[in-house]
């Protein structure tokens, strides 16, 4: 991202907002072995313990430190939210440059391939891949990648088209520039900002999709989860512990989505003219 990009997503406050939760997010799963002493999966001796010095947040229905699976779980999540805005931004960056720069019959039959990804549920295809082969983290983002790209690939597809009739462009195909050179030096550094909405756009759908396939029981069992950890404090909602277990959870789950969020609105209005005005204006 352009530096000045970043300057005024840390300026404008919705946009701050968003990155300070991220940032908290991201650093509750780098630092997560040194913000608890138990293991997430360890039986610590205490069942449905209410929250204390030893447990913050108490413990569950086997024993496990709550705070330590929240920790871990945040590693899941964000470990999925890269993975899948890493993959589908790289995908729908080749699909879209190459589409627009070589045209003819290989731009068709990309985007008849794109309209099909974009109509085919990808819960439904979560589902036959768990059925058929053994859930993961990197099976997740393999299945969630594949269907994220195809919109991305569209809107760098039609930016691209734009980009490659201006003048510099023009003047590097004049002097003999191929195509590889012109995308790598002079498209894709203006699809920068673009491409930074896209992966935060991403990111979110990942982290929902992931909380939400976990929640329906589709995902590796073995797998530290915040949807899994809501699904299974949904059926002690009759005791006390819902309060420290499925209320932590599903803060920690809303607060990673609303820092996406905020981020990618910052970040629409500062890339959309027509919005900053209107943010100026209100201002």
């Amino acid at each position: 991202m352009h530096v000045n990009y970043l300057r005024e997503i840390r300026q404008n406050r919705i946009g701050n907002t968003g990155l300070v939760l991220l940032l908290l997010m991201l650093l509750m799963a780098l630092l997560a072995p040194l913000l608890s002493p138990y293991n997430p999966v360890e039986y610590t001796g205490n069942i449905f313990s209410p929250p204390s010095t030893q447990h913050w947040l108490g413990t569950d229905d086997v024993g496990q430190d709550i705070w330590t699976r929240i920790l871990y779980g945040a590693r899941t999540s964000m470990a999925v939210g890269i993975g899948v805005a890493g993959t589908s931004m790289l995908l729908s960056l080749f699909v879209g440059c190459t589409c627009a720069l070589c045209g003819g019959i290989y731009d068709r039959l990309w985007m008849r391939l794109v309209d099909i990804f974009i109509v085919i549920p990808p819960v439904i295809v979560a589902i036959l891949a768990a059925a058929y082969l053994r859930p993961n983290v990197i099976l997740l983002v393999i299945l969630l990648s594949a269907f994220f790209w195809p919109g991305g690939a569209r809107v760098i597809r039609s930016q691209v088209l734009t980009l490659k009739e201006k003048v510099p462009v023009t003047a590097a195909r004049t002097f003999g520039a191929g195509w590889g050179h012109i995308m790598l030096r002079h498209i894709v550094p203006d699809l920068g900002p673009i491409l930074v909405a896209l992966m935060i756009q991403d990111a979110r759908r990942a982290v929902f999709m992931e909380a939400g396939l976990s929640f329906l029981g589709i995902a590796d069992p073995a797998m530290i989860s915040w949807g899994k950890t809501m699904q299974q404090a949904l059926g002690f909602t009759y005791l006390e512990v819902w309060k420290w277990w499925l209320v932590p959870t599903g803060c920690a789950l809303s607060l990673t989505l609303v820092g996406f969020t905020f981020t990618g609105f910052a970040l629409e209005t500062i890339l959309n003219p027509r919005l900053r005005r209107e943010v100026n204006h209100d201002a």
